[in-house]
């Protein structure tokens, strides 16, 4: 059964979703585990995890905000990652609900880093700078609290609890079927991890060329990988831990210039929406020094993915 425990803040400054006893009391996976299982257990400890930080979203906690949104980014990522196994109509309909509060936590969440970074780059411009977007954040926390209170979000959580556990996937008829239930987590993810490191290396040669909406997709892209193998490191060997983290490196540091790039988008167009495009006078959010720095530590991030050999579950 998946475990959707009462909801707690996150602790402060964590990059990760909080672990809690509830993670330490989760089954391990292990190589020889049907994929059927192995999804259980994954999926379930991301449901666990946004179930955990919904109360103090609720409350307008912006750190768990941000966990609750890592967490349905990692839900979500599970669902594609086993998306082979559990396709179907219920899949589509879920995908869709989880997509729809992706949204709802995407908006407050943007602007929680808008603000943030604003006042980081710009510290000595005065508070009043800010009200406009201060309000706006506090009528988006209003509506998202409203969302996360809706007997909608309650039925899509106690729709995809169900579905983890015994959604029509797990009994879907055929030897197709069966086999991708019943295939070792340890072979099927090597596959699947090889065939998204691939398209990622493959889609990073062209970043320099990319505009902003191809290099979202790209950032997306990288940001998935991550958590794929972020969600099977169990299955990692001793002898393979190193190669497992050169890659997570180098992932992180794409990741970490990528979205650099993305706020700045993101903070752009908040401010045209917010008639604050000159908050910062005529100086842009990021200038293009910076910009195309940003693009190379990505890139040159990229290459060495590339060159590194793959590590082995």
């Amino acid at each position: 059964m998946v475990l959707l425990p009462s909801s707690k803040t996150a602790s402060k400054g964590s990059a990760h979703p909080k672990r809690t006893q509830r993670h330490r009391l989760a089954p391990r996976l292990d190589a020889a585990m049907a994929c059927d299982t192995a999804f259980r257990i994954v999926a379930g400890r991301c449901l666990g995890d946004l179930t955990e930080n919904h109360r103090a979203t609720c409350a307008g906690d912006a750190d768990a905000l941000h966990q609750m949104r890592i967490a349905l980014t990692r839900l979500r990522t599970a669902i594609a990652f086993f998306s082979p196994m559990v396709a179907g109509p219920q899949r589509t309909r879920l995908r869709d609900e989880l997509k729809w509060l992706n949204a709802h936590l995407g908006v407050v969440r943007d602007l929680d880093v808008a603000i943030e970074w604003l006042k980081a780059i710009d510290k000595r411009r005065p508070q009043a700078d800010y009200r406009a977007w201060s309000r706006e954040r506090a009528a988006s926390q209003q509506h998202l609290t409203r969302v996360l209170c809706s007997a909608r979000y309650q039925r899509l959580v106690k729709s995809i609890s169900r579905w983890i556990e015994r959604g029509s996937w797990s009994t879907k008829k055929g030897k197709q079927a069966a086999k991708e239930r019943a295939c070792p987590v340890s072979e099927y993810s090597a596959r699947k991890l090889m065939r998204w490191r691939e398209k990622l290396i493959r889609r990073s040669r062209e970043l320099r060329d990319l505009g902003t909406k191809k290099r979202h997709r790209l950032r997306l892209l990288n940001k998935k990988l991550t958590y794929a193998i972020e969600s099977i490191a169990d299955l990692v060997s001793d002898g393979e831990i190193s190669r497992q983290q050169a890659t997570l490196k180098a992932l992180r540091k794409a990741q970490k210039s990528l979205g650099q790039l993305n706020d700045d988008a993101r903070c752009r167009s908040l401010a045209a929406t917010l008639g604050q495009a000159s908050v910062r006078g005529s100086h842009p959010f990021l200038g293009p020094k910076r910009e195309r720095r940003l693009i190379r530590t990505a890139a040159t991030a990229y290459e060495k993915l590339a060159e590194l050999a793959p590590f082995r579950i």
